[in-house]
């Protein structure tokens, strides 16, 4: 357990893929600690946690987004402090669709096929993904919560993009920014079945929520405390418009699927795990470059793609 700033408290639980880690946060507050997030659920997760919270008394706990090493333990741990579970209406409803539904993985892979990966190649992502789902033990009928709440004095804060529901919390210029903004990577958004239809453009806008909001310290889920928290979104505002345009010149009049563009974007040696996340990261920006009128999308029976803009027939 770390000591950080303001009495925060940073319980860091290790990951099997990279990056390795996820930090969760104990706050401090008058009837106890607030904890956000709880790592994924691991078969010793009360016991790995008794010995984290070492004595601290949890009277809440926060999920800020349904994602794996997030809201894995969420269950094991408010058993183990029976301290209730508050969880974002939206992001709630996505992990019952997503965790509490045995056909996603069926949904998913027909998701991929129709965005061009090859069917043998759809196993390995599918299989890649649910390694995750037997260590998911979400809070069943959490309390629900949404942008502008607050929770024990912190100000929750709509951060769509890396999770549709992903919730940030807010108090005293001090931004618990889960996986909206990390320090050396930047989050993962993805354009999967049921979510937004614009991820790219919704993170965009939070980024700019962000600047707007003008922290001055960030906690995020991986890595270290971001001490620019608006430099830092800046950053990322501008790493996605270069991105958005590489994205545009491997478009050219031949219809590519997002599959193929991903080997543009993310190279060819990715493993299954990696490729899955690729393939979404590339058509959230194929999508924003339809929105901003700089691709085409090309739909035919159960296939998608996407070509360069064709003016001629645009006018």
């Amino acid at each position: 357990m770390d000591e950080l700033p303001f009495g925060i408290r940073r319980i860091t639980t290790p990951l099997p893929t990279r990056p390795g880690h996820v930090h969760s946060y104990l706050l401090p507050g008058e009837d106890g600690w607030t904890l956000v997030d709880t790592g994924i659920g691991l078969p010793n997760a009360q016991e790995v946690w008794s010995d984290a919270l070492d004595g601290a008394e949890v009277a809440r706990i926060f999920v800020t987004h349904f994602h794996p090493d997030h809201v894995g333990a969420a269950a094991d741990v408010a058993e183990l402090t029976r301290a209730h579970v508050h969880q974002g209406a939206l992001d709630y409803a996505q992990c019952e669709l997503v965790w509490g539904n045995p056909n996603w993985p069926d949904r998913i892979a027909e998701w991929f096929r129709t965005h061009g990966v090859p069917s043998e190649i759809t196993e390995e992502l599918i299989g890649s993904g649910d390694v995750y789902r037997p260590f998911i033990r979400f809070q069943r009928d959490p309390i629900l919560v949404d942008d502008g709440d607050r929770l024990d004095g912190w100000e929750l804060v709509a951060a769509p993009g890396h999770a549709d529901g992903q919730l940030c919390l807010l108090k005293d210029r001090v931004l618990v920014s889960a996986d909206h903004l990390l320090g050396r990577i930047s989050p993962t958004v993805g354009l999967w079945p049921a979510s937004r239809p614009d991820p790219l453009g919704d993170f965009l806008e939070s980024l700019e929520r962000t600047i707007e909001l003008e922290p001055e310290l960030a906690l995020p889920g991986h890595g270290d405390p971001i001490s620019d928290p608006v430099g830092r979104a800046r950053e990322l505002i501008e790493h996605h418009h270069e991105r958005l345009a590489f994205a545009e010149s491997a478009l050219t009049d031949v219809p590519r699927s997002a599959y193929d563009v991903s080997f543009d974007l993310f190279g060819a040696e990715l493993k299954p795990a990696s490729r899955r996340f690729a393939v979404a990261e590339t058509l959230s920006h194929l999508e924003r470059l339809v929105l901003e009128e700089r691709a085409e999308r090309v739909e035919d029976v159960g296939t998608v793609a996407y070509t360069a803009r064709q003016l001629g027939r645009a006018l």
